[in-house]
């Protein structure tokens, strides 16, 4: 088969999966999601060339396939600053999101061939973890601007929810470094004034500054009935950090926004899906687990890599179907606990050595 039949014939299993979840909630068997995960895998070590060398360091080739998905070889999120991991020419990129540049001010890029399986995954995943039912909402997005930065996949995500979900009045109020606060507050009262549910999406460390002007100028903003915020990272690389109960906390008091609807969204650039707060996990803001959609599986591994048992703080790996045309397997240096109703979020490992990440991912250097 070509390598455009074999890319067909998968998205379209992607995507099948990803709708039936959708439409249904219908979840992957462990077997199917084996199965699929592994024929991804071998597809990609014939067709990317720098994730096969890397793994071909462990062992792991055409003629040496892993029997189980937690047995696949993640390459270390810091691989998308050492090499271009596709498994196409990327001058043809659908869609090309830029990570973050935590190491030494560098930065790499994830490479999308198509957007129809970000697309499907990102709508599926906010329609049935945030949204449960709301009608349409009035989005303001303390995010980049897509327009301004169509590198930030975090802007992208907001644009395509946007215009799918919402009402036609979208905002957006982060221009460079700075929050366009004077435009949210007008936006907000006229929101409140039209009665429209309203949904506003932030970075924890651009809410925190937001909370921080509106308290300076004693401002409540209560949204209609029926909002939500939507809470879409904390404050990596960031000196400044607030405690999660105590920015929710604020933001419940400025916007009129029960704690149980302030959902926090869990992602990474290098991943095309995410994970959401369990609903029935949001009535406090501790202890909040994350669930997944079927085809984004997680692992928790110790320093030798290995799975470790539920219940114990490791380093998370993702296996993302829907990263068909990169890595579908990803290591962070994200510590969580896994349980068998979610995945805690402990934070990120203090201790971890970019630098470490970078040495194992030398062979990912084109050569």
């Amino acid at each position: 088969m070509t390598y455009a039949g074999e890319s067909f014939q998968l998205d379209t299993e992607i995507l099948a999966a990803i709708d039936a979840w959708h439409r249904s909630g219908k979840a992957m068997a462990d077997g199917d999601f084996d199965d699929l995960a592994l024929r991804i895998f071998a597809y990609q070590l014939r067709y990317n060339r720098p994730y096969a060398r890397y793994c071909a360091g462990f062992g792991i080739s055409l003629d040496a396939l892993p029997a189980t998905w937690d047995a696949i070889a993640p390459v270390p999120a810091a691989g998308y600053k050492e090499a271009t991991l596709t498994t196409f020419d990327p001058a043809g990129a659908a869609l090309a999101f830029e990570t973050s540049g935590t190491t030494a001010g560098s930065s790499g890029r994830h490479f999308m061939e198509t957007r129809a399986l970000y697309d499907a995954a990102l709508l599926a995943g906010f329609e049935r973890s945030v949204l449960a039912g709301r009608s349409r909402l009035r989005y303001l997005n303390v995010v980049p601007n897509p327009s301004e930065r169509p590198q930030s996949s975090l802007g992208y995500m907001m644009q395509r929810v946007s215009a799918t979900f919402g009402d036609g009045q979208t905002g957006w109020y982060v221009r460079g470094d700075a929050l366009l606060v004077d435009a949210f507050v007008a936006d907000a009262r006229a929101a409140i004034d039209d009665a429209a549910p309203t949904c506003l999406t932030a970075t924890a460390f651009a809410l925190a500054g937001l909370l921080d002007e509106l308290e300076r100028r004693a401002l409540m903003l209560p949204f209609p009935n029926g909002s939500c915020i939507v809470e879409t990272g904390g404050f990596k690389g960031r000196v400044r950090t607030v405690e999660r109960r105590e920015l929710y906390e604020r933001a419940a008091r400025a916007f009129g926004v029960p704690i149980r609807d302030i959902v926090s969204e869990y992602g990474m650039t290098e991943l095309t899906s995410q994970y959401y707060d369990a609903p029935d996990s949001r009535s406090a803001v501790d202890g909040r687990r994350k669930l997944g959609p079927p085809w984004l599986r997680s692992r928790v591994v110790g320093p030798d890599g290995k799975t470790l048992p539920d219940g114990t703080v490791g380093a998370l790996v993702h296996v993302d179907l829907a990263n068909r045309s990169s890595c579908l397997a990803v290591a962070t240096e994200d510590l969580g606990v896994r349980f068998d109703d979610g995945l805690v979020l402990i934070g990120r490992d203090g201790g971890a050595s970019l630098r470490g990440c970078s040495l194992d991912a030398e062979t990912l250097l084109p050569r």
